[in-house]
């Protein structure tokens, strides 16, 4: 089986695969300092829950966009789980052309996420993902990754309100009634949550109107449903393309990946 593991700012997605099925998906808070017992005695606990046992793990995949995590799931598949670790973007090279000045700076979710809707929907594309940052990655006509935009979270500006200003308090993510709030919390819910969807309207229509072609719009992580049904900008949504990406990417390597090889040891 396959496990492959996703490293956001702040959670770590684990999901295991007996191709193509997902059998099982757990998550944790990212801690750069987390150790491979750490990350094998929560992740070999939980697969047990499933009816999973760690000695069926074959492969190990990872997308990462924290460095310093990395070295210890690492040795977790060293050591736990008998197999190397694959991350893509240093022991496998995107399966994608990525268009930008400097293709070592991108984050590996952003094109992992491509390689996910490119396979899944016909090009030029807009994928929105709604994690710790909001990001816009463009693919085009020719199926290339081409760069995008990048804004704070949801949850990041919420948190960055509450901090910033002492009278206002801490809230949750929900779609308000109105525009207009009544109070403190409906116009904070207000603020941020049509806030973001003037963002994503407003980032959606600029890039195709540079794009100068009609374009089919993604949107994919946890809080992506949330804004499907109030952002007419969302035409699909795809709550797990990372994990699919990373999916696509293992079975484009999977002669590679079981021979142990790559471009390092």
């Amino acid at each position: 089986m396959l496990l492959a593991i996703d490293v956001g700012n702040t959670n770590t997605v684990f999901a295991l695969y007996r191709e193509p099925e997902l059998v099982g998906q757990w998550r944790l808070s990212t801690n750069r300092e987390r150790t491979a017992e750490e990350y094998a005695a929560a992740l070999i606990q939980l697969m047990r829950l499933k009816g999973f046992s760690h000695e069926q793990v074959e492969a190990v995949v990872i997308s990462s966009v924290v460095p310093q995590a990395v070295i210890g799931l690492r040795w977790m598949s060293r050591d736990f789980f008998g197999c190397r670790a694959f991350v893509v973007g240093e022991d496998l090279e995107y399966p994608i052309k990525v268009s930008l000045t400097n293709p070592h700076e991108v984050g590996a979710d952003r094109v992992v996420n491509a390689v996910a809707a490119k396979k899944r929907y016909k090009p030029p594309l807009i994928i929105v993902d709604f994690g710790t940052a909001t990001t816009f990655d463009v693919v085009d006509e020719a199926g290339a990754y081409c760069g995008g935009a990048i804004a704070p979270g949801i949850n990041l500006s919420l948190e960055a309100l509450h901090r910033a200003a002492a009278k206002l308090p801490r809230i949750a993510v929900e779609p308000p009634e109105r525009v207009v709030g009544r109070s403190t919390v409906e116009a904070m819910q207000s603020g941020v949550f049509w806030g973001y969807v003037g963002l994503i309207e407003g980032l959606v229509g600029r890039i195709q109107s540079e794009h100068g072609k009609p374009m089919t719009v993604i949107g994919t992580g946890g809080l992506a449903p949330l804004f499907a049904k109030r952002c007419p900008a969302l035409q699909h949504i795809d709550r797990d393309l990372t994990m699919a990406g990373l999916l696509e990417i293992y079975a484009m390597n999977r002669e590679l990946i079981r021979s142990g090889k790559g471009q390092s040891a």
